[in-house]
């Protein structure tokens, strides 16, 4: 595939609080520096693009709708702090519940579609998150990626398998190695 590298970035625990099947738009709360390394994203032109997981959905602990309007809070969030995402993706089925699927992360078929919709390449693309699983579609696109620290990233990177992967504190700290790479 041809086209522009982006970042994907995961949501809950990367960039806002993990509100734990968050569903009011009043619980998102972005973690420190995360509007700041969006911005700059945005001001060096990599798209960034959030992929996350929302298997409270199928659990029947909120609707698509909330979901929605937490999207929506964050984006008021990030703009205040004159930072956007340049697209959102979510998978809502947990495997027990609905059956299995491609969309739920590490799945290729949410980085596909992405990849389509903003004509990305996924090999030049990164990969930010605070579970492993979050990285591991760099694996399979041949892309980088980075484990931040913040959410369940301590305890993350305890695995054995995140030895793959560089650690950072944070999305800041993530950025600032995302921009400093060579593409």
């Amino acid at each position: 595939m041809t086209g522009r590298a982006a970042v994907f970035l995961d949501r809950d625990g990367t960039i806002i609080e993990d509100g734990m099947y968050l569903r009011d738009p009043g619980d998102v709360r972005l973690l420190p520096g995360a509007a700041a390394a969006l911005r700059a994203l945005n001001e060096a032109g990599l798209p960034a693009v959030v992929v996350t997981n929302q298997s409270g959905i199928a659990r029947g602990l909120l609707t698509e709708d909330d979901y929605v309007a937490t999207a929506g809070r964050l984006d008021h969030l990030l703009e205040a702090e004159h930072a956007r995402l340049d697209a959102r993706y979510h998978c809502p089925h947990l495997p027990e519940v609905t059956g299995p699927c491609q969309c739920r992360k590490p799945g290729p078929a949410l980085y596909e579609r992405a990849a389509r919709d903003l004509e990305l390449d996924l090999g030049r693309s990164w990969w930010v998150g605070d579970r492993l699983r979050d990285l591991e579609p760099a694996t399979r696109f041949r892309g980088r990626a980075a484990l931040v620290l913040t959410g369940a990233g301590l305890l993350e990177s305890r695995r054995p398998a995140a030895r793959d992967w560089p650690a950072v504190p944070d999305v800041e700290a993530a950025v600032r190695m995302i921009l400093g790479a060579a593409f």
